[in-house]
């Protein structure tokens, strides 16, 4: 039987904080605040909430002591509080008449807030349920000394963290940590959502790009709550994503050619009929988008895409891994790996001409803003990332990405990076590092073409950094590009990755390091690292995650080896090659047998018969 000590445990999770001391205040327990004596004071004379009370009856409650789940307090505004109330059943959310506090959590919250309000600005939270897919949630603000209180429309359904709803109530920006569960979970729900209402595979990343992007408006980010229709509301949106995009410096053809998708859902009539404000509407979907994922593109600190996680982890649930759909996500330790690799700095100037939803450029962007003062960080943002890509629903995706971080959105060009236009546009830009992952198994274009393309774009000395398949670094399929990429560039390094790093599909990479118009010098040593072990696991419905947090001392050995060019036994080697030779650390480095173990050897006696048999070399009775 669900107990309501779940949807306190619940609530407290979601909120990302704990009981007693915290970074921005405390979390008071039961009415436990015999420290702050003007709290405790309007707690006594609330009382014990009563069976019946109008919410306008200020008279005395029950015996005793009021004790709502939380009170939540804060250092840097000693005028504000939040007090929560919990219920183990959506049941016991709410009353009809607001005026039965001991049995609902909107009742009985709001009987708190209306004692609280005489001196305080109070944030009241009723949450019940105790998971968070039957989990309901309403926040109210009562400010202080008011009759009235105002519900936050914009947190129905959803949990905070305590200083976002202080943003919340002051129209500011919420910001808020990376959390891969949260994007999941609000991954899986829109997809199933926007299946059900049949919006095509081409119009989702449009319609969630869309969205995004109109939520920079400033009107329509404080006036979509209050629209009163869904026509209304969906033409909103086309008006607002207009708005940002001139300001963006957008192609006029690319700005109708989203509206055009929203004024197509606009006459899907399953979507339509979803009353505003249920779940599933159409308010729901920016709500959600707002509250929960936009906070994390906004977190100042974060080198992580969090709208290509999101849309990877969306639309892994369209029928496979998004590969279908043209979306391989970078991992996010690859890229930063990648970024360090180029010395991405404030200085750089960088580019990706197969961007996708912009994840090597939000990286970099970061790195690039560190030690970076406001003038840097400015010039950054209008002349220091630059980006191609040709599928619409990701181009749309990068463009939302830059201009959510106020970056760079008018340097995402929409088309194919080998077009002369777009070639001799970035060749103007004086663009010192080159990140890319490009596309792979293409009919028509091979990957070391994207790479011997990227290099030709860079200036004199620029460093390209590229993870391509080990198809690419051995054997003789791609000779001739090869030869031509040595004879324009220097090959400095080539690493072997985890051979399930891009898990769940099977492709094994290599990064490789290139310098830009500098022809490579056979008779000069090439650095070879072995970098199969990056410290991540499988687990199941997470995929490959850093579990005991040992990738950032991997990450540091690494780079240190490259940097001092270090031999060491079973991670590096350095060797002079050609285009004819193999690319990678396994041709080329020493055995550690120090690190053999008995399972070693039993694996590999294990493939080699299975390599027997499954090859026909193996009979029974040999």
């Amino acid at each position: 039987m669900a107990i309501e000590q779940y949807t306190e445990s619940l609530t407290l999770k979601e909120m990302k904080c704990m009981i007693g001391k915290n970074s921005f205040g405390y979390v008071l327990p039961q009415g436990d605040v015999s420290d702050i004596d003007k709290i405790e004071k309007i707690l006594k004379r609330a009382g014990g909430k009563p069976k019946e009370c109008e919410l306008e009856d200020y008279s005395q409650g029950g015996k005793g002591k009021a004790k709502p789940e939380y009170i939540i307090t804060f250092h840097d505004d000693i005028h504000t509080l939040i007090v929560v109330e919990c219920k183990n059943s959506t049941k016991k959310h709410c009353s009809e008449k607001l005026n039965r506090p001991s049995s609902f959590a909107v009742d009985g919250v709001l009987y708190y807030a209306k004692f609280l309000k005489d001196e305080y600005n109070v944030i009241a939270i009723a949450v019940s349920g105790t998971t968070i897919q039957n989990m309901k949630a309403d926040t109210f603000y009562w400010m202080r000394g008011q009759n009235k209180y105002t519900v936050l429309e914009k947190a129905k359904d959803i949990i905070l963290e305590p200083l976002n709803y202080v943003e919340l109530i002051r129209g500011n920006r919420l910001k808020k940590a990376y959390s891969l569960d949260e994007i999941r979970n609000s991954a899986i729900d829109m997809h199933n959502a926007l299946r059900e209402i049949k919006v095509t595979e081409s119009h989702k990343p449009i319609f969630i790009a869309g969205i995004l992007i109109a939520l920079n408006d400033e009107d329509f980010s404080k006036s979509y709550s209050s629209l009163t229709s869904y026509k209304l509301i969906m033409q909103n949106i086309q008006n607002a994503i207009e708005n940002v995009l001139k300001d963006s410096d957008i192609r006029n053809n690319r700005i109708s050619y989203i509206k055009q998708v929203f004024s197509t859902l606009q006459d899907n009539t399953k979507f339509a009929e979803i009353p505003l404000g249920y779940s599933k509407s159409i308010t729901w979907y920016i709500e959600q988008l707002e509250m929960k994922i936009k906070p994390m593109m906004d977190y100042a600190d974060s080198t992580v895409d969090a709208l290509g996680v999101f849309y990877h982890e969306f639309i892994k649930y369209s029928g496979g891994d998004g590969s279908g759909l043209g979306i391989v996500l970078t991992p996010q330790h690859l890229t930063e790996f990648m970024c360090d690799l180029a010395g991405v700095n404030k200085n750089s100037r960088v580019v990706d001409i197969c961007c996708g939803s912009g994840s090597f450029l939000v990286t970099a962007m970061s790195k690039m803003f560190r030690n970076a003062n406001p003038a840097e960080i400015e010039n950054i943002r209008k002349n220091g990332l630059y980006g191609v890509e040709f599928d619409d629903g990701l181009y749309t995706l990068a463009i939302a990405n830059m201009i959510i971080r106020k970056d760079g959105k008018s340097n995402i060009y929409k088309g194919d990076c080998f077009n002369k236009n777009i070639t001799d546009e970035l060749k103007s830009k004086n663009i010192n590092v080159g990140l890319i992952n490009p596309p792979y198994s293409q009919k028509d274009v091979a990957e070391l073409e994207f790479v011997e393309h990227l290099l030709d774009i860079l200036a004199v000395g620029g460093t390209g950094v590229v993870v391509v398949p080990v198809s690419c670094a051995i054997g003789t399929k791609f000779r001739d590009i090869r030869e031509r990429l040595m004879k324009k560039n220097t090959l400095q390094a080539v690493f072997s990755m985890p051979d399930d790093i891009f898990y769940p599909t099977g492709t094994n990479v290599c990064v490789m390091v290139w310098t830009a118009h500098t022809p490579h010098d056979s008779t000069q040593e090439t650095f070879f690292g072995y970098c199969k072990d990056d410290g991540f696991i499988k687990r199941k419905k997470l995929g490959r995650i850093d579990a005991f947090g040992k990738w950032e001392s991997i990450e540091k050995e690494w780079l240190k080896l490259y940097r001092n060019k270090d031999v060491v036994d079973g991670l590096s080697a350095r060797h002079c090659v050609g285009y004819e030779d193999e690319w990678l650390c396994e041709a080329y480095m020493q055995t550690d047998y120090t690190k053999l173990t008995q399972s070693d050897f039993q694996q590999t006696v294990n493939d080699y018969l299975a390599y027997l048999i499954k090859s026909g070399e193996f009979y029974e009775g040999q």
